[in-house]
C-alpha cells in the first residue's frame, strides 16, 4: 500500500458534519440534501467540541455570508481554528465538500486547489473590467474531469447507468470568479485534472461566453478538486434543488469505497495549538505609492464592524495589531468638493472624511460643504496599506483614471510583523488584489 490512495468497501451510512458559521443561511438544504441522499446530517457549529467528530466520514461547508463577507468572502472563517482541524482530516483523506461561501472557505484556508498555500481567488464577479455585482441565476454546469476523478464527479444517469452530462443549478454569489496569478497552478490543474466543473450550455458545450460563465470565472471554471480529488469547492448550489441530487450520490459512492484514506493517519480528534498551513510560498513585496494629486479618506462615525472583524483575524497571528479601516478614493478629474456632495457617494450622518491635496490633509465640513485644513494626518504614526482590487470596478465607476481602494491603518505591530505574508494575506488575496504602502 505505498500509495496513499487505495479502496476498501464500506457499506454503512456515511456520517457527514454540515459546518456553520456565523452568517452562513445554507444549512437546512444542505442537511436535507445530505439525508436525501442516504448518507446521516450531524449539525456542527464552528464552536462545537470536537469530540462531536470523532465518528465523522465526511464534511460539507455551506453557503450564505460567513462573518458578512467582512474583509472578502471566506477570508474569516478559513483562519478559524477549525479549519487547521480540517487540514488534519484532509490529511486522513476524509471528504471535505464546500459549496458557495463553502468554497470560499477552502479556497481562502489553502486547502484548496493544491492542499496548503493560498493559490488562487474567488474574486468579484467582473466580465474584463466591468463589474457584474451580485448574481442570482440558473446555470448549467458538466463534470470536466474524469468520472472518478473527485469525490462528486461520480454522476450516475437514471437509464441505462449512463452518466448524465449536465445538472440545471441556482447561483447566488458576488465573488464567484476562479482566477489565480500563479501560472504554476493552472500547469498543475492541467496535469492533475483538477477542474471539476465547468459552466456549460444546456447541451453541455462549455463556454466563457458571459451568458454561460456569468461571473467571469477562467476557463469558466465552476468547481476545482485537490489533487487527491477528496477536496473539492464549487460555487453553484445543488443542494437547493433536487437537480443536484447525483452530487450527493457520488459524494455518499466514494465516501462508503474509502478513497484517499492516509496510510498512517493522525489522531483526528488533535488541534495542534501552532498549527497554521502555509499560507504562501514566494515573498510579497509592497511598493511605496506616491501620493496622487488628490486622494480621499472616508472613515465610519459609528462602529465599522468589517474594521473591528477584520483586526480580530490578523490577532491570531499579531495580537497587538490596532487597526484602522478607510475608503480610499484618488479621483482623476473630478473634484472632492462635488463627490462628497453627493449622498450616492458620501453619507455625513454616518461617515467623515478627510482630503489629501498637494501634500496638505482636510477635513470635509458637510454643514458648510467645504474644505478645512488640518494639521492632523490619518496615516501619522502608523504603516499604512492600501488594497486594490483587480479590476478597479468602482474607480472605473468614477471616471477614467480614477482609483479606489481600502486603506488599513495599523498601529501597535512592528513592520517586521505587519509584513509577514500571512499577515498581509488577511488584508488581500494577492491574486485578486494588489497592496501598497503609502506615505504618511
Amino acid at each position: 500500500m505505498g500509495h496513499p490512495c487505495y479502496n476498501a468497501i464500506v457499506t454503512k451510512a456515511p456520517r457527514i458534519a454540515v459546518l456553520s458559521f456565523p452568517g452562513n443561511n445554507c444549512e437546512v438544504e444542505s442537511l436535507r440534501a445530505v439525508k436525501q441522499a442516504g448518507m446521516e446530517a450531524v449539525f456542527f457549529k464552528w464552536n462545537d467540541s470536537k469530540e462531536k467528530l470523532k465518528d465523522i466520514d465526511g464534511y460539507f461547508v455551506p453557503g450564505g455570508f460567513s462573518y458578512e463577507d467582512r474583509g472578502r468572502s471566506g477570508m474569516v472563517a478559513a483562519r478559524d481554528p477549525l479549519l487547521a482541524f480540517l487540514h488534519d482530516e484532509n490529511e486522513r483523506g476524509k471528504v471535505i465538500i464546500g459549496n458557495c461561501n463553502g468554497a470560499q472557505i477552502l479556497v481562502e484556508s489553502g486547502l484548496i486547489p493544491l492542499d496548503q498555500g493560498l493559490r488562487m481567488s474567488l474574486a468579484r464577479n467582473a466580465i474584463g473590467e466591468e463589474a457584474v455585482g451580485f448574481i442570482n441565476e440558473w446555470v448549467w454546469i458538466t463534470p470536466t474531469c474524469k468520472r472518478d476523478r473527485c469525490a462528486t464527479s461520480d454522476w450516475e444517469g437514471t437509464t441505462g447507468g449512463e452518466r448524465s452530462r449536465t445538472m440545471h443549478l441556482p447561483i447566488a454569489h458576488g465573488e464567484g470568479r476562479f482566477t489565480t496569478k500563479d501560472k504554476d497552478v493552472w500547469e498543475e490543474f492541467k496535469k492533475n485534472d483538477q477542474v471539476a466543473f465547468s459552466y456549460c450550455n444546456a447541451e453541455g458545450k462549455v463556454s466563457d461566453d458571459p451568458v454561460t460563465t456569468p461571473n467571469g470565472s477562467e476557463f469558466a471554471i465552476a468547481g476545482i478538486c485537490n489533487p487527491c480529488g477528496n477536496v473539492v469547492a464549487l460555487m453553484p448550489h445543488p443542494e437547493r434543488t433536487p437537480n443536484g441530487a447525483p452530487y450527493f450520490a457520488s459524494m455518499k459512492r466514494w465516501i462508503q469505497r474509502r478513497k484517499g484514506i492516509s496510510a498512517s493517519p493522525p489522531n483526528p480528534l488533535s488541534v495542534p495549538t501552532q498549527h497554521q498551513p502555509e499560507r504562501g510560498s514566494a515573498a510579497w513585496n509592497i511598493p511605496v505609492r506616491p501620493p496622487r494629486e488628490t486622494e480621499i479618506f472616508i472613515g465610519t462615525i459609528i462602529t465599522n464592524n468589517e474594521e473591528r472583524t477584520v483586526e480580530q483575524a490578523a490577532h491570531r497571528s499579531v495580537p497587538s495589531l490596532k487597526l484602522t479601516q478607510l475608503k480610499y478614493v484618488a479621483p482623476k478629474n473630478a473634484k472632492s468638493e462635488e463627490l462628497l456632495s453627493r449622498l450616492s457617494f458620501f453619507n455625513p450622518n454616518k461617515e467623515t472624511a478627510v482630503v489629501r491635496q498637494g501634500g496638505s490633509f482636510y477635513r470635509w465640513n458637510s454643514d458648510e460643504k467645504k474644505l478645512q485644513k488640518t494639521d492632523v494626518s490619518p496615516l501619522s504614526g502608523a504603516t499604512a496599506l492600501l488594497r486594490r482590487d483587480e479590476p478597479d470596478t468602482w474607480g472605473a465607476a468614477l471616471g477614467q483614471g480614477s482609483e479606489t481602494g481600502v486603506c488599513y491603518i495599523c498601529r501597535g505591530v512592528s513592520e517586521q510583523e505587519l509584513l509577514k505574508r500571512e499577515v498581509l494575506e488577511v488584508f488581500a488575496n494577492p491574486h485578486a488584489s494588489t497592496l501598497e504602502r503609502l506615505t504618511p
